[in-house]
C-alpha cells in the first residue's frame, strides 16, 4: 500500500473539529454507574499449564448488563508485593487466545490482564474466543459488530465494550497481587480504541499504550478507507440513505477524538503512515486531541501491523521509566 493520506508535517499538527454530543459525559456516567450496580464478582481460577515463572489464571467478571467478560491474568511467579498491571484489550475478531499468546509483560515484570471483547473470536483460528454478546441489537446490521444497533447509542455494540474495558479495570485493582495505582490500559487497533476510552473512563488509569488505534475520525476514515472493519459502516449506508446523521450521531459518542480530548494521562500511540484500516490522520486525530503528556513513535513504511515486536519494545522501555519515576 503506498502512502495515500496526508504528509507527516501535516498529521503533526492535524486537529480536526470534534462532533461531540452536548449529553457525552452524561451518558458515559449513567453507563458506568448503572454497570457498576452489578455485583463485579470476579474470579479468578488456577489453569492447568506448566509454564515456568508464569501462574496463569482463568479470569472472568461482570461486565456491561452483568453479563459474564472472560479473560486471562499472568503473574510472574513468586513475585513479592503489588505489581503494576497492564490491561491488554484486543484487535477486532479476536478472542483472548492462549496464555502463551501474553507473557512479554510477565517477563517484564508485571501482572497483565486480558479482557477478551464480547462476541469476539468466535472465527479467528489464532485467537479463539469464549465470551458472547447476549444483548439483542434492534434492527438490521451489516455483517460484523461495527454496526450493530448503530441507530441507537443506548444499544451500540462499543456501549457494551468500553463498560466492560471499565469493569475489567474494577477487577484488576481488587486482585491482592495488582498495585491498583500502577494499571495501564493496552492495545493495537480495535484495543487500542478500547485504551483510550477507558483511559479517559476510568480515573484509576496510571498511563496508556495506544497502537494504530480504530474508531477515532469516524466520518475521515469511512471516507478514504476502502477496507474493513470500517467499510461495514459504508455497506450499512449504502442501502439506508436516510440513516447517515442518525449513524454518525451514534459514532459521536464513541469517537477516540472525544475519549482523547478527555484523557489526561501520560501515552505512548504508535501510527503506520501506510495504514489503510485505521488511516494515519484517524491515528493523529486522536493523538493531537490527547491531553496528558504523550509520545509516538511513526513508521514510515508500514501497514496496519504498525511496529509490531519494535513498538512491544519501546513500550516496556517506556513502562519502565515511567513506572520508575513514579
Amino acid at each position: 500500500m503506498p502512502l495515500f493520506d496526508l504528509p507527516l508535517e501535516q498529521l503533526r499538527s492535524y486537529l480536526p473539529d470534534r462532533d461531540e454530543p452536548a449529553d457525552f459525559d452524561a451518558f458515559w456516567t449513567a453507563t458506568l454507574a448503572e454497570a457498576r450496580e452489578h455485583d463485579l464478582a470476579a474470579e479468578y481460577v488456577p489453569y492447568d499449564l506448566p509454564l515456568a515463572g508464569v501462574d496463569v489464571f482463568d479470569v472472568s467478571f461482570a461486565g456491561w448488563g452483568g453479563h459474564r467478560v472472560n479473560g486471562w491474568f499472568l503473574l510472574p511467579s513468586g513475585a513479592q508485593g503489588p505489581l503494576p498491571c497492564v490491561m491488554h484489550y484486543i484487535g477486532y475478531s479476536g478472542g483472548r487466545g492462549f496464555p502463551k499468546d501474553h507473557l512479554l509483560w510477565p517477563a517484564a515484570g508485571y501482572a497483565v490482564f486480558v479482557m477478551e471483547t464480547r462476541g469476539h473470536g468466535g472465527a479467528n483460528v489464532n485467537s479463539p474466543g469464549v465470551t458472547g454478546d447476549p444483548h439483542g441489537s434492534a434492527g438490521a446490521q451489516a455483517p460484523g459488530m461495527m454496526t450493530r444497533g448503530i441507530l441507537d447509542p443506548a444499544d451500540y455494540y462499543y456501549r457494551r465494550v468500553f463498560t466492560d474495558a471499565v469493569r475489567a479495570v474494577d477487577a484488576a485493582a481488587g486482585h491482592p497481587a495488582v498495585d491498583a495505582s500502577r494499571i495501564v490500559v493496552a492495545g493495537g487497533s480495535q484495543g487500542g480504541a478500547i485504551a483510550q476510552a477507558t483511559a479517559a473512563l476510568h480515573q484509576g488509569v496510571k498511563a496508556a499504550l495506544v497502537d494504530v488505534p480504530f474508531l477515532s475520525h469516524f466520518r475521515r476514515a469511512v471516507e478514504i478507507t476502502p477496507r474493513d472493519p470500517y467499510q461495514e459502516l459504508v455497506r450499512y449506508l449504502a442501502t439506508r440513505r436516510d440513516a447517515a446523521d442518525q449513524v454518525f450521531r451514534t459514532l459521536a459518542y464513541f469517537d477516540g477524538m472525544n475519549f482523547a480530548a478527555r484523557a489526561q494521562v501520560p501515552a505512548l500511540y504508535s501510527v503506520a503512515l501506510m495504514d489503510d484500516i485505521c488511516p494515519p490522520s484517524t491515528v493523529f486525530a486522536a493523538y493531537n486531541h490527547w491531553q496528558g503528556p504523550k509520545e509516538i513513535n511513526v513508521y514510515p513504511w508500514n501497514n496496519h501491523e504498525g511496529g509490531s515486536g519494535y513498538q512491544s519494545e519501546e513500550q516496556v522501555r517506556y513502562l519502565h521509566k515511567l513506572l520508575s519515576d513514579g
